[in-house]
This record gives structure tokens, C-alpha cells and sequence, in this order.
């Protein structure tokens, strides 16, 4: 008998869980956070018009603090620390 076979279940790329640590690394460093915030790192797919068909979202939860969310047209294994960079300078701007 074979097991349950989950259809949402998506299929990840050698090195993802490695690659999501080191986009958590690169934010902690670029907002100068502490061990209590919070980094949460996500692939999901991007269905607004003229989007790549994935996006990487990061959420960033201080105590006290708005949470913050980057969001990068890019897959989880295609982004770099300068996009990470970008967006935070997107988004501080957003806030002036």
C-alpha cells in the first residue's frame, strides 16, 4: 500500500532550506536586528498580472514594532543580498 500523497505539496530545489537560512542571514545584517526578531523567509506564487510566476517574501517581526514585508519578483534560489538591500531601501523610502 503507498502512502498518503499530498498534491500541494511542492518540490524543493537541493540546498532551498540552506539558501532561505542565508536570505535571513543578509536581513538580520541589513536592518541591524536582534536574536528576538522574528525572520521569516517564503516562496510563493506571484498571480498579479505582469509578475514572474514566483516571488520571495520576507517578514520581519520586532516586539514594539509594524511588522515589515519584502517582497522580491524573484524565486527563493535566485535572490541575492543587493535585492534584499533594494527592497529595504523600497521600502524605507515607502515610509517617509
Amino acid at each position: 500500500m503507498r502512502g498518503f500523497v499530498n498534491p500541494l505539496r511542492q518540490e524543493r530545489p537541493s540546498g532551498f532550506p540552506q539558501r532561505a537560512a542565508l536570505i535571513k542571514s543578509w536581513t538580520r545584517r541589513a536592518l541591524q536586528l536582534g536574536n528576538d526578531a522574528v525572520v521569516s523567509v517564503n516562496e510563493l506564487a506571484c498571480a498579479q498580472p505582469g509578475c514572474p510566476p514566483r516571488q520571495s517574501v520576507i517578514l520581519v517581526m520586532t516586539e514594539g514594532a509594524s511588522p515589515i514585508k519584502l517582497a522580491i519578483h524573484k524565486g527563493l534560489m535566485d535572490v541575492v543580498e543587493a535585492d534584499i538591500l533594494a527592497e529595504i531601501d523600497a521600502f524605507r523610502i515607502s515610509q517617509q
